[in-house]
């Protein structure tokens, strides 16, 4: 009987507090079972980077990759944040000084119809004993994020039949490295039971123990680096006798000796790496107020009508975490101000359906004000008051105006916001009903930067 080791994480998000353990950890559990000749592999399974944190940002990733190095994955797949968190060109070199192959397999470039030079669409991997375990990985479609960046995302089921038929006849057994979530990887496990383990991520759930479903083991180790992944396979036979998963936390995982060194010095060079390119130079301060209107949405929303080129913006001021101050505007204040990866949405309703949204927004501002949100890509703490420019609403009234004038129902409007707006389940109408278009390549920290070199320029401007 041969005994296989898998260690896996995922969604670690620049959750660099952890990483040293983490590493440690990975590392020191490797050398320990290959001395007892018990064959090991470790896997990441998606959104190991989050332009959250300042040395993400300003290194488009690659310090996180060079993270992963010490490592020595044997695999990763890629998450959102990786796929749409960058653009074209800053992933076909993300992973350019990787020493592990990234394998992802519903992803190809829209110009060429092939997957990316950098991936591998299926891998395998194989024991001392010559056990083979084939490897594939999928990520979350969202297409109407990937598409504008110049991929092809495509559903899972539009290639897990030809990988599996593909792969199965070269392996032992099969892996999927998933970034769908917990109900597609339920899904998939119901549907090719021929699949050994799916090994989950994107909807940060946790697996203490696993879950089998059908034929399949359902592994996860959670969010942020707080739990490590590990299964082991009992093989006899060259067959799977038995599989079991469970995940170790991280807190309980013995410190490295300059574990508090390496954090602050990884926050300390982003932050260092930013402040060295100056934006602009801003003639007061633009205070900000999460519960009302301010200087800085205001703004904010004045970048985005210009940036979209439209007549109205609507914004939450809980994207904007901190004032900015008088003086020079470094892309490190840029970050901190507004951490969120979010991309300027163009929404197009017409006037029947601009009134029901702007219903929504109403009927929900109370709530949101100082309503806590987390994921889709908000960094901040809570959605905040909404906030108008070129559209108002008249509480004594009901109605909806659009610079000045009476909202016509069977005109068309268009009104720029963050693709946020478009992903939480407040103001339905502007998926369903809104003609969208994400605006690429730039995050809205870009725009207002954008917006303030243009208006404020400063001598020593490096952007």
């Amino acid at each position: 009987m041969e005994r296989i080791h898998i260690f896996h994480t995922n969604d670690i998000h620049s959750h660099f507090e952890n990483w040293p353990r983490i590493s440690a950890y990975l590392r020191d559990e490797s050398r320990r079972l290959e001395k007892e000749n018990e064959a090991v592999f470790s896997f990441d399974i998606g959104d190991a980077c989050d332009r959250v944190h300042p040395l993400t940002e300003a290194t488009d990733g690659k310090a996180n990759i060079q993270l992963l190095n010490e490592v020595r994955y044997d695999a990763v797949t890629i998450g959102n944040n990786e796929g749409i968190g960058s653009s074209k060109n800053q992933l076909n070199h993300l992973y350019d000084e990787a020493n592990f192959p990234v394998v992802i397999s519903n992803l190809v470039d829209e110009n060429t119809g092939f997957p990316p030079e950098w991936a591998k669409v299926f891998h395998i991997v194989q024991t001392a004993s010559d056990y083979k375990i084939g490897l594939f990985g999928l990520t979350a479609p969202f297409p109407t994020s990937y598409k504008p960046i110049g991929w092809n995302v495509k559903n899972p089921d539009e290639v897990i039949g030809d990988i599996l038929e593909l792969l199965t006849p070269l392996v032992d057994s099969v892996i999927l490295l998933s970034h769908l979530g917990i109900g597609e990887d339920q899904r998939i496990a119901e549907l090719y039971p021929m699949i050994s383990v799916i090994i989950g991520s994107h909807t940060h759930h946790l697996l203490p123990h696993g879950k089998v479903v059908r034929n399949t083991l359902l592994a996860a180790a959670g969010k942020y680096g707080q739990y490590v992944g590990h299964i082991e396979l009992e093989i006899e036979d060259n067959r799977i006798k038995k599989a079991t998963a469970t995940v170790k936390e991280t807190v309980t995982i013995k410190a490295p000796l300059n574990e508090e060194q390496l954090i602050e010095g990884y926050e300390i060079k982003g932050h260092q790496l930013l402040n060295e390119q100056i934006v602009a130079s801003i003639p007061s301060n633009y205070p900000v107020s999460w519960q009302g209107s301010s200087e800085l949405v205001d703004v904010g929303l004045k970048a985005l009508k210009e940036y979209a080129n439209t007549d109205a913006a609507i914004l939450n001021a809980g994207l904007f975490m901190q004032p900015l101050i008088e003086g020079t505007v470094t892309k490190d204040e840029l970050h901190q101000v507004l951490p969120h990866p979010m991309r300027i949405l163009r929404c197009t309703l017409d006037g029947e359906n601009l009134i029901r949204v702007i219903y929504e927004m109403e009927k929900n501002r109370l709530f949101l004000r100082n309503f806590p949100i987390k994921g889709i890509g908000f960094r901040g703490k809570i959605f905040g008051e909404i906030c108008y420019n070129g559209v108002a609403y008249d509480k004594m009234t009901g109605e909806v105006t659009w610079l000045g004038k009476p909202v016509e129902k069977t005109k068309h409007y268009t009104f720029a916001t963050v693709d946020h707006f478009m992903f939480i389940p407040f103001f339905p109408t502007i998926e369903i009903k809104g003609e969208n278009e994400v605006l690429f390549p730039y995050f809205i920290r870009n725009v207002l930067g954008q917006y303030l070199k243009k208006h404020y320029p400063a001598d020593n401007v490096t952007e």
